[in-house]
């Protein structure tokens, strides 16, 4: 944020719905988001109308960039698409943005939904020996709070698994070797890390703190030091995990309802200037089959603009600051 402040940039990072402070006024109550609470609020489309309110409430009609990473690519990604007005550029971040669901164009041509694709492959990772599952849907279930959060007894603990998490998913993690996979199918997809394709009978804690990074190798780390975890930690301990699981649990609908919203823009291209930039460790940009190539169709991307930055994975924004700022400078500079 800084860097691109002293440019001459006003720069704004919102809790977004569900995360940190925002769990405290957006909701009647004051304590932790839970499992049964309507799930209709995290809808795409309000995570997007979020941020338009958040523009307003600044004072502003339009602004230079909407930047968003992981599931706020998404958010970002429909900012832009929705309201070109309004935001002048899109930098999407380590998820592909693939645009608004559709309906069949014709009567016999179909088009599968992330929903779809994950429900269809739910069954054939559970065949696998030993047996899988997606993620995604590990996320979507009632479990996985209480395994994070509720069932983490101390502080040390959750500190313990987020350090885990964060290692697995960057650069400093030698076995992340990411790259296109051939197809949508469960035997394809098996071959990602176990953060991603887990162990049927095993929590997220479970799959990564295997993997936890050594005492120097934690020390070592400038880009995410002790003391910058610990806010982190405190604010997931506070608000527990669930306001964001609810992000997965819309997206991941079988039923297709809570997107159905969204279908007013079937077909709808970004028609704002658009960057893609990622970790060249990150496999958050091949985890869906062909998401990478129809986000570059659906967002006008030319090949100079789908930025791999070397020496990144996940969090390319923190472990590699400096070449993502240098390149959204750029971009802002070139459009």
């Amino acid at each position: 944020m800084r860097p691109l402040a002293e440019a001459g940039y006003h720069v704004v990072a919102p809790d977004q719905r569900g995360y940190g402070k925002t769990t405290s006024v957006d909701r009647s109550s004051s304590g932790p988001i839970t499992y049964d609470e309507d799930l209709a609020p995290y809808r795409m489309f309000n995570l997007a109308r979020d941020i338009v309110a958040l523009v307003f409430a600044l004072g502003y009609e339009n602004v230079d960039a909407v930047v968003g990473h992981d599931f706020g690519s998404a958010v970002a990604g429909f900012c832009a698409l929705i309201r070109p007005d309004l935001f002048k550029r899109v930098v999407v971040m380590s998820a592909p943005f693939t645009g608004a669901p559709s309906y069949p164009l014709g009567e016999t041509a179909s088009a599968m939904s992330l929903a779809t694709f994950i429900g269809l492959i739910r069954q054939g990772l559970a065949a696998l020996q030993p047996p899988r599952k997606h993620y995604m849907l590990y996320f979507s279930t009632p479990q996985a709070n209480l395994d994070m959060h509720t069932n983490v007894p101390t502080t040390e603990a959750l500190h313990a698994f987020l350090r885990a998490y964060y290692h697995v998913k960057s650069a400093d993690w030698a076995p992340n070797d990411p790259h296109p996979l051939p197809s949508p199918t469960p035997s394809a997809i098996s071959v990602m890390p176990e953060y991603y394709i887990m162990g049927m009978d095993r929590t997220m804690p479970e799959s990564v703190l295997p993997y936890a990074p050594s005492p120097s190798e934690v020390q070592g780390n400038a880009w995410l030091p002790d003391e910058e975890l610990a806010v982190c930690v405190s604010e997931f301990q506070r608000t527990g995990f669930q306001g964001g699981l609810n992000w997965y649990r819309c997206m991941s609908d079988e039923s297709e309802r809570l997107p159905a919203d969204l279908l007013m823009f079937s077909g709808k291209k970004v028609e704002v200037p658009a960057m893609f930039i990622a970790g060249e460790k990150d496999w958050g940009v091949w985890q869906q089959p062909g998401a990478a190539e129809k986000m570059k169709a659906v967002c006008g991307l030319s090949d100079d603009r789908f930025i791999l930055v070397e020496g990144a994975g996940h969090w390319v924004q923190q472990e590699k600051p400096g070449a993502v700022v240098d390149h959204i400078l750029a971009f802002l500079k070139s459009t």
